[in-house]
């Protein structure tokens, strides 16, 4: 069966006059029947031989060993140690220093006195003093 089907397959693939169309139509039509002939050959798919059908074996049924309870065991842990912090160290500030300032001087400006100052008083000029 599989000779017959193979030789109708090349006879089919070789006839030059069943497809007219170009290069690349060609070789995908080749590559078709390249796998199409490669599955007959080698006993794929739908053209493979019976196989016996594999049947799985029955579940093993086990059941858990019963489930035993103890407490838990006694943990001893010893009292919390508290430790206080050192004492705060207090530093006194240094003593303020006093810088007296420097002396200042003002020297007085110079004045002028005038004795005998000329005014003008009713159209006339005046000696006017001080």
């Amino acid at each position: 069966m599989k000779r017959l089907a193979a030789v109708a397959l090349m006879s089919v693939v070789l006839l030059p006059t069943i497809a007219f169309a170009s290069s690349s139509t060609d070789a995908a039509l080749g590559l078709g029947a390249f796998a199409v002939f490669n599955q007959i050959l080698g006993g794929v798919g739908i053209f493979g031989a019976v196989r016996p059908a594999v049947v799985a074996p029955a579940p093993v049924v086990v059941t858990p060993p019963p489930v035993v309870y103890s407490p838990p065991p006694v943990v001893y842990s010893p009292p919390p140690v508290y430790v206080a912090p050192p004492p705060p160290v207090y530093v006194a500030p240094p003593a303020a220093v006093y810088v007296a300032p420097r002396p200042v001087y003002v020297a007085p400006r110079p004045a002028v006195v005038y004795r005998h100052v000329p005014v003008y008083r009713h159209g006339r000029w005046a000696q006017h003093q001080h």
